[in-house]
């Protein structure tokens, strides 16, 4: 049997965010152990939640929603390339030392995956630089992941990554669960959930291997 990769984040009361988004709180609405029939859950949390999906709305006030985008983008082959703990940005140059074979869909393995295990939000992450997001645009790519809450430099200001990215239609996955996954191809298959007319939404996501 081909071996599946489970890289989402479980979504719990308390779990991280980025700072100024929605907290998460999941609590009981019904409980059998409080004589009701049937256990059914309040759930409340931000539409970037966990392994998320961002679509061009998220910085294009006139982008495309989440529920919108096409479900081929979110499902076959992509390429996982991982990086040293020494790197803070992820540049056009580091890029350009590995062979993208063709694939459309490229995830970034890098220091952030011993981070998202964390309580506290990291600020320092590693990030794909304005130039990096350059570079897979101009290479035909359609889908980045990372695996921290943001593609973004820490309040970068300009938000130039998000905005190249999405202005040209490349679909942004954030908060990927990547440490026990080895580099190499895969088939990926990452599922938002269908919010109509949202900016974002969390997503299911895993790697089977050829």
């Amino acid at each position: 049997m081909r071996r599946i990769y489970d890289i989402s984040m479980p979504v719990r009361t308390g779990g991280l965010v980025y700072p100024g988004n929605p907290e998460i709180a999941i609590e009981a609405q019904q409980s059998i152990s409080s004589g009701a029939t049937a256990n059914v859950s309040r759930i409340s949390f931000g539409s970037h939640t966990g392994t998320h999906v961002d679509a061009e709305k998220h910085f294009l006030e006139d982008g495309q929603t989440v529920d919108t985008i096409p479900l081929e983008r979110m499902m076959g082959r992509a390429l996982l390339i991982a990086f040293d703990d020494s790197l803070r940005a992820v540049t056009a140059g580091d890029l350009a030392r590995h062979n993208l074979g063709g694939h459309t869909r490229i995830l970034l393995r890098t220091r952030n995956s011993s981070f998202l295990h964390e309580s506290e939000f990291r600020r320092d992450y590693t990030y794909l630089a304005p130039d990096g997001a350059e570079y897979l645009i101009e290479r035909g790519v359609e889908l980045v992941g990372v695996d921290y809450l943001s593609i973004e430099q820490f309040r970068s200001g300009h938000h130039r990554t998000h905005r190249a990215l999405l202005g040209n239609g490349v679909v942004i996955v954030e908060g990927l669960a990547l440490a026990d996954v080895p580099p190499g191809s895969y088939d990926l298959v990452c599922l938002p959930l269908r919010l109509e007319g949202l900016d974002g939404a969390p997503a299911r996501a895993v790697l089977i291997q050829s």
